[in-house]
C-alpha cells in the first residue's frame, strides 16, 4: 500500500480571487514543505495554468494533478481532475466554447494572471473567469467521463456556490462518487444533513492564498507498490470514481 497525502481544491494567481503569489511554482513549494505528496491544481474555469504547474512539479517530487473548479449555470461550483494534462486541456477548451464572457475589472476582481513554470508572467485572461458558464450541473458527470477525468461538487459546506446552497440537498439521480467537505469539524453534519452515505468524502481547504495550504492531514491508501507518477496519478483518480 502507498499513502498519498492530498490536497485537491488550490487556485493560482489566475483565478481572479485568489493572491497573486499563489504561483504554480509557489503552490507546489508549499506542498512540497507541507508534506503534501499529490496536489491538483483548479482554477475557475480555465487549465491554462497547468501546463507551468506539470513543469514546476518536477523539481519538487509533488505529483500534480490538472483540474478545473468548473461554475455552472446554477452558480454551482463543481471540482474536476483528469488523470493526464492533454485530457485537462482539451476539457479546457471545451470550457472556452462555454463561457460567458465578462470583461475583467482587475481593480475590483484580480489580474488573472498566466505564468509559467519559473514564475514569470507569459499573459493575462482578460475576461472574468468567476462567473457562471453555460454549462449544467446535469451535464458534469457526463462530461468528466467523455474527457476521461472525474468530478465531485465542491465545498458541500458552505452556504455559497455549493451544490447544497443552490439545490438544497444532491440529487440522487446525479450520481456523484465523491463530495467536498471545506471544514473536516463538519463533516459529521453534512452526513445528518444530506444523503452521502457510500460516497467518498474529501476535505479540502480551498486555497486561495500561500497560507490556506495546510501540513499533510487527508490522505488515501493505494494498493499499490508503484512510485511512477504517472501510473499513481491514475490510480488516485480511479479510486474518487
Amino acid at each position: 500500500m502507498k499513502r498519498l497525502y492530498y490536497s485537491l481544491h488550490n487556485h493560482s494567481c489566475l483565478s481572479p480571487c485568489a493572491d497573486n503569489d499563489n504561483t504554480p511554482n509557489n503552490l507546489l513549494g508549499m506542498a512540497a514543505l507541507s508534506g503534501i505528496g499529490i496536489m491538483a491544481l483548479t482554477d475557475h474555469n480555465t487549465v491554462k495554468n497547468c501546463p507551468a504547474f506539470f513543469e514546476a512539479a518536477k523539481n519538487y517530487g509533488v505529483i500534480p494533478i490538472a483540474g478545473m473548479e468548473l461554475t455552472t449555470s446554477e452558480d454551482i461550483h463543481v471540482v474536476f481532475l483528469f488523470p493526464t494534462l492533454e485530457s485537462a486541456m482539451r476539457f479546457g477548451d471545451y470550457v472556452e466554447s462555454q463561457r460567458i464572457l465578462i470583461r475583467n475589472r482587475p481593480d475590483i476582481f484580480g489580474e488573472q494572471l498566466i505564468t509559467d513554470a519559473m514564475d514569470n508572467v507569459i499573459g493575462r485572461d482578460e475576461h472574468l473567469l468567476s462567473n457562471a458558464t453555460s454549462i449544467s450541473v446535469e451535464d458534469v458527470i457526463g462530461l468528466a467521463r467523455e474527457y476521461g477525468g472525474v468530478c465531485f461538487p465542491a465545498h458541500i459546506d458552505k452556504d455559497a456556490n455549493s451544490i447544497t446552497a443552490i439545490l438544497g440537498t444532491i440529487p440522487e439521480h446525479l450520481d456523484f462518487r465523491s463530495v467536498e467537505v471545506h471544514d473536516q469539524s463538519r463533516v459529521e453534519k453534512v452526513k445528518e444533513l444530506y444523503p452521502i452515505d457510500g460516497k467518498t468524502v474529501l476535505i479540502d481547504t480551498d486555497s486561495h492564498y500561500l497560507t490556506d495550504i495546510e501540513d499533510a492531514l487527508y490522505y488515501v491508501d493505494v494498493d499499490t507498490e508503484e512510485s511512477d507518477a504517472d501510473i499513481l496519478r491514475n490510480l488516485f483518480i480511479d479510486l474518487l470514481r
